[in-house]
């Protein structure tokens, strides 16, 4: 069954249906998210509503229809993001659900107990071996962007071109085929 985990009601019916076809509910993963980049100047309204929405919102309400059905013993996984760590531009509305969704989830682990139900948040990150590269990626990234803003002041407008770089989409990985 599909959900808008942003609507409570939504939550609560999605919640009926799983216990109606499993017999109770044991275990929670609330990965749903939305992230859409932009600065906190160029953000408007409906995409600021939205990120809220489903991601502070949607786990709000998951959280509390769990708190209510989930039996005792059992385990919720909330998704939060290495981006609340990172600090980047252009991240400030995601960054700041995936902190809701972190503390929502502390919290909430301490107001189940004595129901001996684990509550944990994960952040998906970048995977060891490609460190070195996003690391470089981002030196080379804060050079780029600083070059660029060091040029305006004298009107000159720049674009930052990464020679030999064939990506599909926001990838930054080479596609070979």
């Amino acid at each position: 069954m599909k959900a808008d985990i942003s609507d409570a009601a939504a939550v609560s019916e999605l919640f009926a249906v799983a216990e109606a076809a499993f017999g109770g509910i044991d275990v929670l993963v609330n990965n749903a998210g939305v992230m859409t980049l932009s600065t906190t100047a160029d953000t408007d309204d409906a995409t600021f509503d939205r990120q809220i929405a489903i991601n502070l919102k949607g786990t709000f309400n998951i959280l509390r229809e769990a708190a209510k059905r989930l039996r005792d013993n059992g385990r919720i996984i909330n998704f939060s993001s290495s981006v609340v760590a990172l600090l980047q531009p252009t991240y400030g509305v995601y960054a700041a659900t995936k902190a809701g969704v972190e503390a929502m989830t502390s919290i909430f682990a301490k107001e189940l107990r004595g129901r001996n139900i684990i509550v944990n948040s994960v952040a998906p990150a970048r995977p060891p071996y490609l460190c070195p590269y996003f690391a470089a990626k981002a030196a080379m990234d804060s050079l780029a962007v600083s070059y660029a803003s060091e040029l305006v002041r004298w009107g000159i407008e720049t674009s930052i071109i990464v020679s030999g770089a064939f990506t599909k989409g926001t990838n930054h990985f080479a596609h070979s085929g």
